[in-house]
């Protein structure tokens, strides 16, 4: 099983983000500081702010959601599901640009982790 951390401004609302949109089970929770939620085989880490994922380095640098590396979740029907999230007001960095391989989109999480969305 493959593993991957987000870290996000709140447990809450990304579990819910997760599990209601985008199909994962939430496989456990420790209070406002982390969850563990999945899909098929891997595994989403989400690291809430009291979280020691989210402690900062020791040369004062505090860990932040956001940035360009993200997770790629393979759909099917992506015009459909893109619509469907845009009506539960997710939002989107893009629109839906095609490649050699597939389509492909990024949305947000609650706390602004991109998530690509690819149909080959």
């Amino acid at each position: 099983m493959a593993a991957f951390r987000y870290l996000v401004n709140d447990v809450e609302k990304s579990i819910t983000f997760y599990t209601e949109l985008l199909g994962f089970k939430l496989d456990q929770q420790f209070g406002p500081a982390m969850a563990i939620v999945s899909k098929g085989d891997f595994q989403l880490w989400l690291a809430g702010p009291v979280s020691s994922a989210a402690q900062a380095m020791p040369d004062g640098t505090k860990p932040a959601p956001g940035g360009w590396s993200r997770l790629v979740l393979q759909v099917e029907n992506l015009k459909e599901l893109v619509g469907n999230l845009k009506s539960k007001n997710v939002r989107f960095r893009n629109e839906i640009t095609q490649g050699p391989g597939g389509s492909q989109i990024l949305c947000e999480d609650p706390s602004g982790n991109p998530i690509e969305l690819f149909e080959a």
